[in-house]
């Protein structure tokens, strides 16, 4: 079973996002910030990961740098999900790492449509 990491500041995003993704039949970890999801990292590596942009202590974008520098974190697959719908933060995202974008808010057509085109499904 795959494993994807589900990284956003809101309980309710994250439990919408898990029951998505395994209803997708992936297993499913949380961290409600960037650091969180840094040390979660340390222990495993998931092949997904679901990444929120706005969070305190470590945004997603400094957490993306992390990760692409850790070991084994070119792996996962990262598909940023935010509110930040413009254009120089799109490509931002991208040119640090994220493999997709998807725009909040979501639903289960968008995440499986978004991991299909990454590979994930």
């Amino acid at each position: 079973m795959m494993k994807c990491l589900v990284v956003d500041d809101s309980r309710v995003i994250r439990k919408v996002a898990r029951k998505i993704l395994e209803d997708l039949r992936f297993g499913c970890e949380e961290a409600e910030n960037g650091q969180e999801a840094v040390d979660l990292c340390t222990k495993f590596m998931p092949d997904a990961i679901l990444l929120d942009w706005n969070m305190p202590v470590m945004s997603g974008i400094d957490f993306l740098r992390n990760l692409r520098k850790m070991s084994g974190g070119d792996h996962p697959k990262v598909v940023i999900c935010s509110t930040e719908n413009d254009l120089a933060h799109i490509q931002q995202a991208l040119e640090e790492g994220a493999d997709e974008y998807i725009m909040k808010p979501f639903d289960s057509d968008i995440i499986h449509d978004k991991f299909a085109q990454v590979g994930l499904i």
